[in-house]
């Protein structure tokens, strides 16, 4: 695939999770994604294939937010098989807290899918947060 064709794929998950389609964002996955959030928050940690990444981060995260999180896309760099999102979130805990974030994703396509995901964000937020 192309540097464009990765880019694409990026922008199709950002644009699928904004208007809640999370068929075709978790359609976007590769079934053996490794995903891993910096840190040492409740959220932190290398999570590899998609039952994991389900069952020990977003569950968890989106089981306490409102509606999930409206990203907006700030710049898309590509090279190669990777691409680097960088992005901000807003979200709406389910107690009322706001949650907006910022993130840097560098994000691995292969066949067409995220192959891998590392995820920077304010961890100092998110511990706050989500304890």
């Amino acid at each position: 695939m192309s540097i464009e064709d990765n880019k694409q794929i990026v922008q199709q998950f950002y644009e699928a999770a904004n208007r809640g389609d999370m068929d075709t964002c978790f359609g976007l996955f590769s079934d053996d994604i490794r995903w891993t959030n910096i840190g040492s928050t409740s959220l932190s940690g290398t999570f590899v294939g998609k039952e994991e990444l389900f069952a020990k981060l977003l569950d968890p995260l989106f089981g306490r937010l409102e509606h999930g999180i409206s990203t907006v896309v700030h710049r898309l760099i590509a090279e190669g098989e990777y691409v680097v999102a960088q992005t901000s979130g807003q979200a709406m805990t389910t107690d009322g807290r706001p949650y907006n974030n910022t993130y840097c994703w560098i994000i691995r396509i292969a066949d067409g899918k995220f192959a891998e995901v590392t995820e920077y964000m304010d961890t100092e937020l998110a511990a706050s947060t989500f304890g």
